[in-house]
């Protein structure tokens, strides 16, 4: 399939303008041009000349080139990892909840202890099924620096894990997991109060907040010129507030002046929520294997399938935060704006006017390259142009609810059915026929004019089968 272009697939709205780079170009495409405009005007209007060899301009642009290439190329590679990374928490996922649900028995007695009821087993595999989805809800609330558990697509999932280590109930050994309410730190005289603290936690149903807090957009972030009048307005109207307090006595003018406070902050103890839902994974992981509910094989399988989640968390979470060094970025950004402002003088002795819109295009090019470098340096947030987390978790929520959909049954209860022809396409005898119109010992007779029977028959059925699916299949 060839993929369309995204210019002109869809509808154009103000949040897909706001997604491209001009809503961050726009000073730099504003300074350059009226610098240009500058330069052309009094290269134009006076008898000096302000043009300039234009060596400068070949030298400098092959460096910017490779470097700028260098560093959109290093951001696209964050980019791709991080994409790369949801897709082995996919596949991690849906391997440890198949092996948890196919291959730990329904039926299950532990040493010396009654047999468990099957309900209770099947509640318990939903159950930490349920957790494994948890699991990437919180990865994405991390990313996106969310912190707790208190959301619509989380807290129903963990809010029957511990809140205590003990049996005690007490302020002091809550454990960090919920130390955290709806995204917001307990303030410090919170963490005093026991009363405060252990109602957030004991409470039955908890303000959550919403699965998505995309932030809240104005005009001034679909249109970002509007920042220019607005800025400039503030600007006057602070000189003259500032101007009329200060003819005021001082004693009056200090009034309007609000007073600062100094605040102790204590330290709020925060957990990393993906990780202390890992550990309840491994924990249940760690019972099936010591009460030998699992073959060793499995076992293995959903050790390997735990260390890919616990593998992609790390990723994620260097890719989310260790950005690409400040002075590289701060002196990629100094040497374009220096190339530009010395692009003008290069280029006006043959493009005269034309000098203002050349300098918008290639501001618009360097300066352009240079955000979207920025911009997917970490595709966790909620611009169009970052990942869609949110798709990812509901993905992942799907095939759980998949794999739990599909019922534990032994295969004689549904192979030999009246639907199954399992000899296809040379015998489309179905399973019920194969069985009771065999012979009486019940063996299989080939349905052709040779007289094969037992297993003869059986393996000249399956070699015709090779034999007409060649046929259709290279055509």
């Amino acid at each position: 399939m060839v993929a369309s272009n995204p210019l002109f697939r869809g509808t154009w709205t103000l949040q897909r303008l706001n997604a491209t780079v001009i809503s961050d170009i726009w000073p730099e495409l504003i300074f350059f041009t009226a610098f240009a405009t500058m330069v052309a005007v009094v290269n134009d209007k006076t008898d000096e000349s302000l043009a300039i060899g234009n060596q400068l301009l070949t030298v400098g642009g092959v460096i910017l080139g490779l470097v700028i290439s260098f560093r959109t190329s290093s951001a696209y590679e964050r980019y791709q990892d991080g994409s790369k990374m949801w897709s082995n928490i996919g596949t991690a996922s849906k391997n440890l909840a198949q092996q948890i649900w196919v291959h730990v028995s329904d039926h299950r007695q532990l040493p010396d202890s009654e047999p468990q009821p099957v309900m209770d087993v099947i509640i318990e595999k939903k159950t930490m099924i349920n957790l494994i989805h948890a699991y990437a809800v919180s990865i994405k609330h991390l990313l996106r620096d969310e912190p707790g558990v208190f959301y619509e697509d989380l807290y129903p999932s963990v809010a029957f894990l511990p809140k205590y280590p003990t049996s005690t109930k007490r302020a002091a050994d809550i454990l960090p997991l919920w130390h955290v309410q709806a995204g917001r730190r307990l303030s410090p005289a919170a963490l005093k109060r026991r009363d405060t603290l252990m109602s957030f936690v004991e409470t039955s149903n908890p303000p959550l907040m919403p699965a998505s807090k995309p932030p809240k957009m104005s005009i001034y972030d679909y249109l970002p010129i509007l920042r220019l009048p607005r800025w400039s307005f503030k600007k006057v109207v602070g000189k003259t507030r500032f101007s009329l307090l200060a003819s005021e006595p001082e004693d009056d003018w200090k009034a309007f002046i609000p007073k600062q406070k100094r605040i102790a902050y204590s330290k709020v103890v925060e957990s990393t929520v993906p990780f202390e839902i890992y550990l309840v994974l491994s924990n249940y992981t760690a019972f099936l294997m010591r009460n030998g509910l699992v073959q060793p094989a499995i076992a293995t399988a959903m050790t390997n399938a735990l260390i890919s989640l616990h593998d992609s968390l790390a990723q994620l979470d260097r890719i989310c935060n260790n950005p690409l060094p400040f002075a590289y970025q701060a002196h990629l950004r100094m040497s374009v704006w220096l190339y530009l402002l010395f692009f003008p003088f290069q280029i006006v002795e043959n493009f005269w006017y034309y000098t203002i819109p050349a300098t918008t295009l290639v501001t618009f090019l360097l300066c352009g390259f240079l955000e979207v470098g920025q911009e997917i340096e970490n595709p966790f947030n909620y611009d169009l142009n970052d990942l869609d987390l949110d798709g990812y978790c509901n993905t992942i929520k799907r095939e759980m609810h998949e794999i739990t959909a599909q019922p534990q049954l032994e295969p004689s209860s549904y192979v030999f059915g009246s639907q199954n022809q399992p000899l296809a396409p040379y015998d489309r005898r179905n399973a019920e026929d194969l069985v009771s119109k065999g012979p009486a010992d019940g063996e299989y007779i080939a349905p052709s004019q040779i007289p094969l029977h037992g297993m003869d028959g059986l393996k000249h059925t399956l070699l015709r089968n090779w034999v007409e699916v060649q046929r259709v299949t290279r055509k």
